[in-house]
């Protein structure tokens, strides 16, 4: 039996680690990377570097591997498969693994219409392809609706949507025009001074107003062709809006004939204790964009749509890797290990440990002004005062980095946020040898 705790052998970056990052800053374009983890092998949660320290990841690889690293199952069916076929052009041609995963995923992503598949490599390219969409079911609307905080992708279709930080966009206009940002309702940190703790209702409402008064005054409503969402922001800080908005919202837009585009690239796949995000607020999306658990690390991503939004002729979109046999059939192993193996409900029952847990740890340290979360997709955020709530994102750099020194990873969130989603695999204990590093790395940075 393995430890439940990181070891550490040598200082991270470790001398092997230390010369493949100055190798990658000289032949790799910037990115957002931002710790030296340099790895080499990983099993469930835990990662192996190149310097032999083992590591407890509480990112799942930005949220993707949510079976957990190498999972026995998923690397036999990707083996079994790519011995006999590793590629066809699925777009053009036919195979069926792609009809037998896009089967499934019409029966699973919420929604009671018929619904049909179309695959992309990534969530940026399943939004893209969402616009596409929405634009051709509309071609008299020319407008969109997203949300500040929102992130859909940086391609220049779905940057448009993205409103989480302004290094997203700065210097890349002309992106895609036509979309307007309106405020989310953050109950922790909102637009209008309200306390949305005590009166999340009003929260929603107040959100919903602000649509409102946006279609009598500014932007006709009959000029909108589309609405995008997470149903839990993720990378603008992993906020979980009152449980009364969406299903207000679904109508406002129904209303109006606007569709619903919901991005569940990071919270889909059991991520939140569901396997859609939507389903705990009972709203579906006329499209939703998938992407990160669908493969467990295959590049894929997917829109699934209602059936009479498919495109009219043949050739309006397409590419070449989309659907591909060997990501197609670990996304059916995936299925399959997530729905028969209990990691949906076990994201829900660790899950809520993991905010217990996180919730004892504000209670000891003021620096962590909001936990808050939904399954295994759970965030802290950090502030200089909890009574201004003014944000400490230099202080949030320092604990991840402080975490990484003593073998925990994690990913940072919206201005000031520190994001926990492990593998859906994580047992009780693997959360607790991990909050106990993430106490170990505050008290280090309060310093």
């Amino acid at each position: 039996m393995s430890l439940v705790k990181p070891e550490i052998r040598v200082p991270i970056p470790g001398p092997n680690a230390t010369k493949v990052v100055e190798r990658d800053h000289r032949a790799l374009f910037t990115t957002t990377k931002t710790a030296p983890i340099v790895a080499a092998s990983a099993k469930g949660v835990w990662v192996t570097d190149v310097d032999g320290n083992r590591i407890l990841d509480f990112t799942s690889g930005v949220g993707v591997v949510n079976c957990g690293y190498s999972h026995p199952k998923i690397v036999k069916a990707i083996q079994d498969q790519a011995a006999k076929l590793i590629h066809f052009a699925g777009t053009d041609y036919y195979y069926d693994s792609q009809v037998d995963l896009a089967e499934r995923l019409t029966q699973i992503v919420p929604g009671p219409w018929a619904k049909k598949v179309f695959y992309t490599n990534s969530g940026t390219e399943s939004n893209e392809a969402a616009i596409k969409i929405v634009k051709a079911h509309h071609p008299d609307r020319q407008q969109f609706l997203a949300f500040q905080g929102a992130f859909h992708g940086r391609t220049m279709g779905s940057l448009a949507f993205t409103a989480s930080k302004p290094v997203q966009k700065r210097g890349f206009f002309p992106w895609m025009p036509g979309v307007t940002h309106v405020p989310f309702p953050n109950p922790y940190r909102n637009a209008w001074g309200i306390d949305g703790y005590e009166h999340p209702a009003e929260l929603a409402n107040r959100a919903l107003d602000w649509i409102e008064t946006l279609f009598s005054t500014s932007l006709p409503p009959e000029d909108v062709a589309g609405l995008w969402f997470e149903p839990v922001q993720g990378e603008g800080g992993y906020v979980v809006p009152p449980k009364e908005f969406y299903p207000k919202l679904a109508k406002l837009a129904r209303d109006h004939g606007i569709l619903l585009v919901a991005d569940e690239v990071q919270s889909g796949f059991g991520r939140t204790g569901r396997m859609f995000a939507q389903e705990h607020f009972g709203v579906a999306g006329d499209v939703t964009c998938l992407a990160k658990g669908i493969a467990n690390g295959m590049p894929m991503g997917a829109a699934v749509a209602r059936a009479d939004l498919d495109f009219d002729k043949n050739g309006r979109h397409s590419n070449t890797y989309g659907g591909n046999v060997l990501a197609t059939t670990a996304g059916l192993a995936t299925l399959d290990v997530l729905q028969g193996e209990g990691l949906v409900e076990n994201s829900a029952r660790v899950g809520e440990h993991l905010h217990k847990r996180l919730r004892e740890l504000q209670q000891k340290r003021e620096v962590i002004g909001d936990v808050r979360g939904l399954g295994l997709m759970q965030a802290m955020e950090f502030v200089k005062d909890r009574r201004t709530k003014a944000v400490d994102p230099a202080f949030k750099d320092r604990v991840v980095d402080e975490a990484m020194k003593r073998g925990l990873a994690l990913l940072q969130c919206g201005k000031a946020g520190v994001r926990c989603i492990p593998p859906l695999c994580i047992t009780e204990a693997e959360v607790d040898a991990g909050v106990e590093v993430l106490d170990q790395a505050i008290r280090a940075a309060l310093a």
